[in-house]
């Protein structure tokens, strides 16, 4: 501003900053941007990069899955995509969709014939690392814990669970084809966003099976402390849950009619954007499949 000692010059839009985690309104040193907001935007891009990188600690988050209780979790499995490391995993998408034939086994295997001859699970969860371990390990038990307060009521007998390394979308659905359950919900991490490297998605399938299209998948993304909360994801899952046991499809023709029930429950929680300004909430893409 003029008179003031700070060469940053101010932008009058800064007042919009309030209502988004976007970068909008940052001002101007010269002909640059301010070094507060290149340092910001360096971190930013850096924990978006870490996020992709880190390993998931499946037996610290299978613990805490027990620990808390969820349904599936004291027989739960760690597995592993054909996607043998990191790199492959990165490169060779195809294989992330896939399980190894060691984890395959374990899920087919002799000692384990319950599996086989149980009668079909409602519903089962698998929970894979996706593009980032970071959502996964900070989402993933406490929106289960939120949801089962919600599907306990229906009675549904709920798989065993399953963590699965190096993991994208479409390996829940030979995972779900494997434990013979008639719905599978995937828990995956999204890829990062500069301002949303913790994002989880939330894939669901209706009669799981190897070669599946996304579009008979339904999408919940997003879900975060910062993004979609977790009671709202469990109110709209459970509808989408129910909604297809009843239709019995999931895609492109069954739709989110839930209402804004779950948006009003935390409407004190989240910031008041006016309609006009509301193209300006972020909104993190979902993980590649």
């Amino acid at each position: 501003m003029p008179g003031s000692s700070s060469p940053v010059i101010e932008n009058p839009w800064q007042t919009l900053r309030r209502f988004t985690s976007a970068r909008i309104a940052l001002g101007r040193a010269g002909v640059s941007l301010p070094t507060d907001a290149q340092l910001a935007f360096q971190l930013a891009h850096a924990q978006a990069r870490d996020a992709v990188h880190l390993a998931l600690d499946a037996e610290h988050l299978q613990a805490a899955l027990r620990a808390a209780e969820i349904p599936g979790a004291a027989e739960s499995y760690i597995l592993h995509s054909a996607a043998q490391d990191r790199l492959t995993y990165l490169q060779r998408p195809d294989l992330g969709r896939r399980l190894s034939d060691a984890s395959r086994g374990m899920l087919t295997d002799a000692d384990h014939q319950f599996i086989q001859q149980a009668p079909l699970y409602d519903v089962g969860f698998v929970v894979a690392d996706g593009l980032s371990a970071l959502a996964i390990s900070n989402n993933t038990v406490p929106f289960l814990a939120t949801l089962q307060t919600r599907i306990a009521a229906h009675g549904w007998r709920q798989a065993p669970l399953a963590i699965v390394r190096q993991g994208r979308v479409a390996v829940g659905d030979e995972v779900g084809s494997l434990l013979r359950t008639r719905l599978v919900v995937v828990l995956i991490g999204e890829r990062p966003g500069l301002s949303s490297p913790d994002s989880m998605g939330l894939y669901i399938s209706w009669m799981p099976r190897v070669g599946m299209s996304d579009a008979e998948r339904n999408c919940i993304s997003n879900i975060r402390p910062g993004g979609m909360s977790y009671s709202e994801a469990a109110y709209r899952l459970d509808y989408l849950l129910v909604e297809a046991r009843r239709r019995q499809l999931t895609g492109v023709q069954l739709k989110d009619e839930s209402g804004v029930e779950a948006v009003l429950e935390d409407a004190s929680k989240r910031p008041q954007v006016p309609a006009s300004l509301s193209f300006l909430t972020p909104v993190t893409p979902a993980n590649e499949g």
